[in-house]
């Protein structure tokens, strides 16, 4: 039997049946999952597991299906890659303007940490946006992103986010203190828990702390625990390029350049033009020196550019 798991907390599953439309609390079945030993967590809200019903609404969970899609950051505290959700069409970012402050240091990370998704940049609070948010997400929406300012307060852009959303499946993450699930209470007219943000430190309290898949009407979605920092996780570095699609076209003396002072590497020169944002080349690089300051000093090809 197939099932599709709704919600995950600690290794205890909401699994719905795609095959008789029941739902079942599922369990891991002994160590069978355990062949990544790199991955936190052997399922995600979004994955299609496989597995047997052993009462009318208890199953167990005995592989997991390859991932289409992913959001997945660096666990800091054990040390290894945990994947958020899976198989989502759209990973949508959600920021604010100042409570808690925009930093695209923190987007260009949160990009860097989904992969196979269609990556959408959802500022909320649009009421409270400036013009130096709104400039720094044209840069976003001229690189290719997806950029919508939506606003619960107002109704700004909840139409064109709602319409941009039905039909497919998508990760909302972000911040605690975004006002990511009220946002999703505004689309879906759910009930999830909202929090106040601390003044002492101007950051969120959590208020969604397992992730969660809700639909209706057409709109699926799966909402993720508030982080105040994300780690891209530990993987290739040739993947984090795709976060960086400016990158794309450069023209680097050889193909696989990492642009991370290699010969004749291009990219320092189009940052000097004014064709590439610096900002975002130093985000860059400070990614690749978090991803290499992670393992074992046998294995690292560099020494960091940022320290």
């Amino acid at each position: 039997m197939r099932f599709q798991i709704r919600r995950a907390i600690n290794n205890i599953f909401l699994a719905y049946s795609l095959d008789d439309g029941r739902i079942y609390t599922a369990r891991i079945k002994g160590k069978v999952m355990r062949k990544d030993e790199e991955e936190y967590s052997p399922a995600a809200v979004g994955d299609v597991a496989v597995g047997e019903p052993y009462s009318q609404d208890e199953a167990l969970i005995t592989a997991v299906e390859e991932r289409r899609s992913y959001f997945r950051r660096w666990n800091m505290k054990k040390e290894m890659n945990q994947t958020i959700a899976a198989n989502q069409d759209i990973t949508a970012i959600v920021l604010s303007p100042s409570s808690p402050p925009f930093r695209p240091r923190f987007l260009d990370r949160a990009i860097a940490s989904s992969s196979g998704a269609e990556i959408l940049v959802v500022m909320n609070k649009a009421d409270e946006a400036g013009e130096d948010v709104r400039e720094a997400m044209s840069l976003y929406s001229s690189i290719g992103f997806h950029v919508i300012f939506v606003s619960s307060v107002t109704g700004e852009g909840i139409d064109d986010l709602s319409a941009f959303l039905r039909g497919r499946t998508t990760a909302f993450v972000g911040q605690s203190g975004v006002g990511k699930s009220t946002l999703i209470n505004t689309l879906l007219g759910s009930e999830q828990r909202t929090g106040s943000i601390s003044e002492k430190y101007n950051r969120g309290r959590h208020t969604t702390n397992h992730a969660l898949y809700i639909e209706k009407d057409g709109i699926a979605v799966i909402d993720t625990p508030g982080v105040r920092e994300i780690e891209v996780p530990l993987e290739e570095e040739s993947l984090v390029s795709a976060a960086f699609p400016e990158f794309r076209d450069a023209g680097c003396g050889y193909s696989g350049c990492l642009h991370h002072g290699e010969d004749g590497c291009a990219i320092p020169s189009l940052v000097e033009e004014g064709k590439i944002s610096g900002e975002r080349y130093v985000s860059y690089l400070r990614i690749l020196d978090s991803i290499e300051s992670r393992r074992p000093i046998y294995q690292r090809k560099r020494k960091n550019a940022y320290k």
